[in-house]
C-alpha cells in the first residue's frame, strides 16, 4: 500500500461482493453472531443480476437448487423463478438478515500483513484492517471481451451481453450472435421471438440437454441419478435422453465432445447448454449457424471457411471471468492466469491467513451456499476473543 488512507479496523469479517454469494456468507455469518463488513463497488446488491442481465433471463435450475441458505423461496414461486423475482428474493433476503453493505466501495487492493497478523483491505481513501478476508466477487466479475482481426473496423453496433435487454432495438435487423453457451442461446432465441434475422457462431464441441427429462429437471435428476451411479453412466444416459427428445444436434452444427457433459463440467467447468426452445429454431433454419470468425469487415464478417455475410449489429455472448488477481495480492490460493482457487472443489473455499471464497465452485448458486456454510463455520470456530468483537468500528 503506497498510499496513507484513513484506517477503519473492522471487528468482524470483511466480504468483498454484495451479489448472491456474499449477501449467503453474510447470512450465515450473522445467525451465528459474527457481523460481517460488505464492500460492494456498485451501488446496489446483486449488481450482475440488476445491471446486465437480459429481460427475459429466467434461473436455469429449478428453485431449490437455487435458493440461498436459511430462507427458502416463497411457494408462490414458479419452479424457475424470472429475473425479477429472483432480484426480489435477494433484496428480501438482504432485509431479512438485516445485511447493510457499503456500497461505492471499489477495492483496489487486499494484501496480508504478516508483522500485525491481519488483511489491509484498500477500497476508495480509506484502508479496512481485518482479521479475516472473504472473496465473493465470483465467477462472472467482468466481461470478457476477445480480440478478433478488424472489429474496430466495424461499422455497425457491437456489444457484450451485459449489456443486452432485449430484441426490441434490433428488429429487422441482421444480427450475429458470436457464442453458444446458455446466454448465447437465450439471446438467439429472444432475437428470433423479435423478428430478428439472426445467426450464432459456434467455433466448439458442446453439449445441449433438454431442461427437462419426462417432466423431471435434467439437473435434479443428474443429482439423483449421481447417488446410485458412476458419472460416466448418468453421462450416457442424459446424452441417450437428449438424442430421444433433440435427435442429431451434429446434423445442425452443433457437434458434442466426445467426453460427456457432466464430466466435462467437473474437469474444465464447460456448462451443458440446457436448451428452452433455441434448438427448435435452429432445427427449423429460423436460427442459423456459422462456424468461428476469421475478421471482420467494414459492414460484415468473414468466417473460417472462406464465406462472408454482412450485419447490422454483432452481439458478443463470450462470457464473463474472474478479477481477482487485479486485486487480491496473494499467490497461493487463487490462481493468476483464471483468478479461481487453486484447489478444487470441495477444497476450494479456504486458504492461508484466514482469507476464504465463496462461489467460485463452478456449481452456481448451489455450490455458493455450500461455500457460505463452510465459511461460516470455519470463522466461527475463530470467534472466540471478547476483546476482537469490540474492536471499534470508524468510518
Amino acid at each position: 500500500m503506497k498510499s496513507n488512507p484513513k484506517q477503519v479496523w473492522v471487528p468482524g469479517p470483511i466480504i468483498v461482493g454484495a451479489g448472491p454469494s456474499g449477501l449467503a456468507t453474510a447470512a450465515c455469518l450473522k445467525e451465528k453472531g459474527i457481523p460481517p463488513l460488505i464492500l460492494e463497488k456498485e451501488n446496489c446488491i446483486a449488481s450482475s443480476w440488476k445491471l446486465r442481465t437480459y429481460d427475459r433471463l429466467k434461473l436455469h435450475l429449478p428453485k431449490q437448487f437455487c435458493e440461498l441458505p436459511l430462507m427458502p423461496f416463497p411457494p408462490a414461486f414458479p419452479t424457475y423463478p424470472t429475473k425479477q423475482q429472483f432480484i426480489g428474493y435477494l433484496e428480501a433476503y438482504a432485509e431479512h438478515f438485516s445485511v447493510k453493505p457499503l456500497f461505492g466501495m471499489k477495492v483496489r487492493c487486499a494484501e496480508y500483513d504478516p508483522s500485525i497478523g491481519f488483511w489491509r483491505v484498500e477500497a476508495n481513501d480509506l484502508e479496512f484492517i481485518c482479521r479475516w478476508l472473504i472473496v465473493a466477487t465470483g465467477e462472472n466479475a467482468e466481461a470478457i471481451l476477445p480480440k478478433i482481426t478488424g472489429i474496430s473496423q466495424f461499422q455497425g453496433q457491437v456489444l457484450h451481453t451485459s449489456f443486452y435487454k432485449n430484441g426490441d432495438d434490433f428488429k429487422g435487423k441482421k444480427v450475429l450472435v458470436v457464442g453458444c453457451g446458455n446466454s448465447g442461446m437465450e439471446v438467439c432465441l429472444d432475437l428470433c421471438n423479435n423478428g430478428v434475422q439472426v445467426s450464432m457462431v459456434v467455433r466448439d464441441k458442446l453439449h445441449i440437454l433438454p431442461r427437462e427429462i419426462l417432466g423431471i429437471s435434467t439437473f435434479g435428476l443428474s443429482m439423483r441419478l449421481l447417488k446410485w451411479f458412476p458419472m460416466k453412466l448418468v453421462d450416457e444416459f442424459l446424452l441417450l435422453c437428449s438424442w430421444l427428445i433433440l435427435g442429431d444436434t451434429k446434423k445442425y452444427g452443433l457437434a458434442r465432445p466426445k467426453m460427456g457433459p457432466l464430466q466435462l463440467k467437473i474437469t474444465t467447468g464447460k456448462t451443458p447448454v440446457l436448451d428452452v426452445g433455441t434448438f427448435s429454431k435452429i432445427k427449423s433454419g429460423q436460427i442459423k449457424v456459422v462456424p468461428g470468425i476469421d475478421r471482420f469487415a467494414d459492414n460484415g464478417v468473414e468466417f473460417v471457411d472462406g464465406k462472408r455475410e454482412d450485419y447490422d449489429a454483432v452481439i458478443l455472448a463470450t462470457g464473463y471471468r474472474s478479477n481477482v488477481p487485479s486485486w487480491l495480492k496473494e499467490e497461493e490460493f487463487f490462481d493468476e492466469k483464471d483468478g479461481f482457487p487453486r484447489k478444487p472443489f470441495p477444497n476450494s473455499w479456504r486458504g492461508k491467513n484466514q482469507v476464504y471464497a465463496t462461489g467460485f465452485t463452478r456449481r452456481g448458486l448451489l455450490g455458493s451456499s455450500m461455500d457460505a456454510h463452510r465459511v461460516a463455520e470455519d470463522i466461527a470456530c475463530q470467534w472466540n476473543s471478547r476483546t476482537e468483537q469490540h474492536l471499534p468500528l470508524e468510518l
